[in-house]
């Protein structure tokens, strides 16, 4: 199935829909910019100062909502249109299936699947540019599995990057394959963020939109494979030791995410495919003794609290969530103060004018958003609704194609520059071999004292 085969609903009149009043402000409705100006201007400035902490940029939608209401004539219009952007309907799904899918990929990544790929690694004995390239792949296949690249990398890295380079493969050849193997996971997999955000913005079915986007991100994964395998030899191997006591057990942890895609490839609500992932996932994981009901839930005897993997699944995800929120209140202010009309005009003015300048330039913006925010589904999140699908409705675009548009946009400039949180990851990357390449201290990563 392709794309030109999924109709597009040009009956639906699109985001700016509504019988609301518009806002009134001070400036015109291009005074709406400096909200925005405000939100994304904090994100920067806290990224280029690697301050960056989802808390952070909270802060910077606080801000844009003050600034907001500030340069609002009537006040009660501006209140009225801050609820209604929190209460978004497309918003609340996205917001829904991140909290689901914080839960499955936690514990799909806690469930022993790590270990039965870097297995796979080992038992292969393959070494240079081949572990290269076999890096990249099981890379690819987690984080599809779990949906998030930083999640993956968090995982994967401190067990496949000191094999690689003690197995001779080049280190900054193989730290760029697993980057590679995150981002496939997180344009293709139903449940990433960027992936779910793209889908509802555009009001597509997700298995459409899997099904349209195999194809072009199997043709990018074919090409990078084909420069790992050409530039990834050339290291040295070390005599670091890699634990090679794994067990292949954690591989049958693939079943539930063969459920989750299954079932949203049948068209099923992404929230009935992640209900029954991780209830499987759960299941099979007792079944084969990977976890304990302890792990998943429990209150500790000597203290207050609750804790466990669903929990940890919720509140790693619950920033996330807050952040969505204030991202769709600015759209809403973008949107209700006439400002969106305007830029969309301007934009089929000059590089709109037919289907191919729009495909154009609803990938050109959403790949300008996607830089200063520092994040992917954020910038899908504001695109999505203000300018992707209204412009995509216009000419006739099917709802697969302006999701796979936009998504793969923010998933390229995303994972090169140097201030997004995807290729600065958290200092919490304890990597054991940290001390063997300058490399790892541009991954954040801790010095190591003894490398076991």
């Amino acid at each position: 199935m392709t794309e030109k085969n999924i109709p597009a609903n040009t009956s639906d009149p699109g985001p700016d829909s509504g019988s609301h009043r518009s806002l009134d402000m001070w400036g015109g409705s291009w005074a709406a910019l400096i909200p925005t100006c405000i939100f994304i201007g904090t994100l920067v400035w806290l990224s280029l100062t690697k301050s960056a902490t989802i808390t952070g940029f909270l802060v910077g939608g606080w801000a844009a909502i003050v600034a907001g209401l500030l340069l609002t004539r009537n006040k009660q219009d501006f209140a009225e249109t801050i609820v209604r952007g929190f209460t978004d309907q497309t918003g609340m799904v996205v917001i829904i299936a991140f909290i689901f899918a914080g839960v499955f990929g936690q514990i799909l990544s806690n469930s022993g699947l790590v270990d039965g790929f870097l297995w796979i690694g080992l038992k292969t004995h393959l070494s240079g540019a081949a572990f290269v390239c076999l890096a990249f792949v099981l890379t690819c296949l987690f984080a599809t599995g779990i949906g998030t690249s930083v999640g993956t990398y968090l995982a994967v890295i401190p067990v496949l990057y000191p094999a690689g380079v003690s197995l001779g493969a080049d280190p900054t050849i193989l730290a760029v394959g697993i980057l590679a193997g995150g981002t496939f996971g997180d344009n293709l997999a139903p449940i990433s963020d960027s992936t779910i955000s793209s889908a509802y913005t555009s009001k597509a079915e997700m298995g459409d939109v899997v099904k349209t986007r195999l194809p072009l991100t199997l043709v990018s994964a074919v090409f990078a494979f084909l420069v790992f395998a050409i530039f990834g030899g050339g290291g040295q191997a070390s005599e670091i030791n890699v634990d090679t006591d794994v067990s292949p057990l954690g591989l049958i942890m693939v079943i539930p995410f063969i459920v989750v895609v299954a079932l949203a490839l049948r068209r099923n609500h992404i929230l009935i495919a992640l209900v029954w992932g991780t209830i499987s996932a759960i299941a099979i994981a007792f079944i084969a003794g990977l976890m304990s009901p302890s792990d998943v839930f429990s209150i500790p005897g000597n203290t207050d609290d609750s804790t466990g993997l669903i929990e940890d699944g919720i509140t790693g995800v619950s920033g996330a969530v807050l952040f969505v929120l204030f991202i769709l209140a600015v759209a809403e202010i973008m949107k209700n103060s006439g400002l969106m009309e305007k830029i969309l005009l301007r934009i089929e003015s000059y590089t709109a004018q037919g289907v191919r300048g729009a495909e154009l330039a609803i990938s050109g913006v959403s790949l300008l958003f996607s830089i200063p925010l520092g994040a992917n589904a954020p910038a899908i999140l504001l695109v999505g609704p203000t300018i992707g699908r209204p412009l995509g409705v216009r000419h006739k675009l099917a709802p697969a194609r302006i999701a796979n548009l936009m998504d793969c946009s923010v998933n390229t400039m995303f994972y090169i520059l140097p201030w997004h949180n995807a290729v600065i990851p958290p200092h919490s990357w304890e990597c054991q071999t940290s001390a063997l390449n300058p490399l790892a201290a541009g991954f954040g990563l801790h010095q190591q004292p003894h490398i076991a």
